[in-house]
């Protein structure tokens, strides 16, 4: 898929917003999720890059890889932590389609992460009271 519609030639990176446009196109079901993986290095308005990002209206979701790499940094391949990062990412992510916000336990995988040391941190799973708003929304439906 061409990507070149979302791409900032002065920032040289892609407009998550746009993307995530691109995928709401996509014919989805009630309840369905459409998650987005691209190897980009993603921007929203008034931040400097983005892990991803959520629509949560539309249940879009679109995760970036390109800054969960250990190689970006000059740093030795990693391909444990690499799919852990993208794992938590597209986890959080999607957390956000099922209305759950940025939690303040920083070992839950809604924590925000403002940098890798914040995804690493973090674990994949809920914590107890997300993983209770999960099943609150989950039983609504």
């Amino acid at each position: 898929m061409n990507l070149d519609y979302a791409y900032d030639l002065k920032r040289k990176q892609y407009l998550a917003p746009q993307l995530l446009s691109a995928l709401r196109s996509f014919k989805m079901e009630p309840g369905d999720r459409c998650l987005g993986i691209v190897d980009v290095d993603l921007y929203s308005p008034g931040l400097n890059f983005i892990f991803g990002e959520a629509d949560v209206g539309s249940g879009v979701v679109i995760v970036s890889l390109c800054r969960l790499r250990q190689e970006r940094y000059g740093l030795p391949q990693d391909e444990g932590l690499f799919r852990d990062r993208a794992v938590k990412e597209a986890v959080h992510e999607l957390g956000h389609t099922y209305y759950l916000s940025h939690c303040a336990d920083a070992k839950c995988v809604m924590h925000f992460s403002n940098s890798l040391a914040d995804t690493d941190i973090k674990g994949a799973s809920f914590c107890n009271r997300c993983r209770q708003r999960l099943e609150e929304e989950r039983d609504k439906g």
